[in-house]
């Protein structure tokens, strides 16, 4: 009778394990709270339980052990390990001690446990719904700036800094909102580079698999905009790194002597220099982040470092769980793979284009693509709230980061006209979250202002009505310029400068939008229609989408 695994979790990330597992040989049993998942129908067989059930699952388990029998249980980026391991304790199965998985999925008994055994890990306290949080201007028994974050989630939800005890009560109450135990903890922030590593944990011996480069962006919020595998941290950094997370991982009792499993890791270095020709200079220690008794989510663990290193290492821990030895986690090469995403503004999708481009891009690997037309789009505040992503591959460093970060370009968001959400964001004052796309001095802002408004005045006529300076015959619009902005450099969320916006707005709107100067502008009076400052202010606001949405709501959304 073929062998049966359960795999916790039918998602996007758990699409490789059910995979591998099925080249294993394995019959697959996937469980997950959602019927519609993307890979229900990857599995030999689905049960649609709350993966926050473990009794529930427990249960499952067991009279499938019963009938048939059941030769493991395990899971690749989702935040249930604890489950996985109280299944496979009350089962008999390999696995993690269940109190370790506690200690590696709640966050004050992680603290706790790193304290304890005198590791680099920053001050804390536990707030709950209970606590009176303290008044305005009133002592906190950390100093500012602090994070704070649900002390069971994962994805970055509810998670953001903090600056002083007015931002704190705010974010507070949305940390505690995403906890499933009521409960948040605030720590000291931690300023420098982040890491991220993967392991395999079998008898006590822990194999890494990966560490990787971690690129976050938009505080208050930390949203990893990508990563790319190999670091480009020299040798001798990447050992006091992976020493502490190593030390991370004892301390929270995930290797013991009859400890099967894996091991995810955030590292941070607190104190560091600039990456010049000779990389990343350590001046100061490397602190834990946070360890959790699983791999990666985030494409790491089942797409880039088995891109780079031509090991998998989600095929390692079905063999741990399913008590085997794992094998294969020797690197067979040393490419580089690069994971970038791509964001929106807040909205309603009308049209997505460019997917094909960047599918087809040279190095491009994979594409995710989340957002889709007619549904809702937010400016991202964690890691699940993101449109897609890019991951490309290659031997050379350069090559794989470009090629991701010119794919991830390539995908044109195009805005509903008739969602006021995206008018709402694009009139928002400056300075507060989102930020905006280009973020611009001082002098450009007062050049900015300086800027004759757009011309067009009726809202019942539409763009397509309109026609250039008289010097012009073709029916268009021109585009008043604005060289100080166009000159400077600047560039968006994703890296694309201004000449590459306006060639973008050009594509998608159908518009020439020859440019035309203030001089030009003004002579013929109301037979010149151009777009002047308030379209400059929706570009630099939302990027080329902020641009589009606002040429669209002139042209009444035709």
């Amino acid at each position: 009778m073929q062998e049966k695994i359960i795999i916790l979790g039918a998602g996007v990330m758990q699409g490789p394990a059910i995979r591998i597992a099925k080249e294993l040989g394995f019959f697959t049993v996937a469980v997950d709270g959602d019927s519609s998942a993307p890979n229900v129908a990857s599995a030999d067989q689905f049960e649609q339980i709350d993966l926050k059930d473990k009794e529930g699952i427990e249960d499952f388990a067991r009279s499938l052990q019963n009938r048939e029998g059941v030769s493991g249980i395990m899971t690749a980026g989702t935040d249930f390990s604890a489950t996985v391991a109280w299944v496979a304790e009350k089962l008999g199965l390999p696995g993690l001690p269940y109190e370790s998985a506690l200690n590696a999925s709640d966050k004050t008994r992680m603290r706790s446990c790193f304290k304890k055994a005198g590791l680099p890990s920053p001050e804390f306290v536990t707030v709950t719904n209970a606590d009176s949080f303290p008044a305005p201007h009133s002592p906190f028994p950390i100093p500012f700036p602090l994070v704070i974050k649900p002390v069971d989630n994962m994805g970055g939800r509810g998670c953001r800094r903090v600056s002083n005890i007015e931002e704190f009560r705010e974010a507070a109450e949305d940390a505690l909102r995403f906890s499933r135990s009521g409960r948040a903890i605030a720590e000291a922030f931690m300023e420098g580079p982040e890491f991220s590593v993967d392991a395999i944990v079998y008898h006590g011996v822990i194999t890494i698999c990966g560490l990787a480069d971690r690129h976050i962006f938009f505080p208050p919020y930390f949203i990893e905009m990508g990563h790319t595998m190999p670091t480009c941290f020299p040798p001798e950094q990447q050992k006091v790194i992976l020493e502490t997370f190593c030390e991370g991982v004892h301390a929270l009792g995930l290797a013991g002597p009859e400890s099967i499993g894996a091991a995810k890791g955030d590292i941070k270095l607190t104190q560091y220099g600039a990456c010049g020709s000779e990389g990343p200079q350590l001046t100061g220690q490397p602190m834990i982040g946070e360890i959790a008794a699983r791999l990666s989510g985030g494409y790491m663990s089942g797409w880039t470092y088995p891109y780079s290193s031509g090991v998998e290492p989600i095929r390692a821990a079905i063999l741990a769980a399913t008590g085997r030895k794992p094998d294969g986690l020797i690197p067979l090469k040393n490419w580089t793979c690069a994971e970038r995403a791509f964001i929106s503004i807040p909205g309603t999708v009308r049209a997505i284009t460019g997917t094909e481009t960047a599918r087809n891009t040279h190095h491009v690997r994979d594409l995710f693509l989340r957002a889709k037309e007619g549904g809702k789009v937010s400016f991202p505040v964690n890691n699940v709230s993101k449109c897609g992503n890019i991951i490309s591959a290659a031997p050379d460093r350069a090559a794989a980061v470009e090629s991701a970060e010119n794919a991830a370009r390539s995908v044109l968001i195009r805005l509903d006209p008739a969602d006021d959400e995206t008018a709402e964001f694009l009139s928002s004052p400056q300075n507060i979250f989102p930020p905006d796309s280009f973020e611009l001095s001082a002098e450009l802002l007062t050049a900015l202002e300086k800027l004759p408004e757009t011309s067009i005045t009726s809202a019942s006529r539409t763009i397509d009505s309109m026609r250039l300076c008289e010097r012009h015959s073709e029916t268009d619009i021109s585009l008043l310029s604005f060289p100080e902005f166009t000159g400077s450099g600047l560039t968006d969320y994703v890296g694309r400068t201004v000449e590459e916006s306006l060639r973008v707005i050009r594509e998608l709107t159908s518009l020439s939008l020859q440019e035309i100067t203030q001089k030009n502008a003004g002579f013929s009076d109301n037979k010149c229609s151009f777009l002047g400052r308030s379209f400059w202010a929706a570009l630099i606001r939302g990027g080329y989408q902020g641009a589009v949405y606002y040429i669209d709501k002139l042209n009444n959304g035709v």
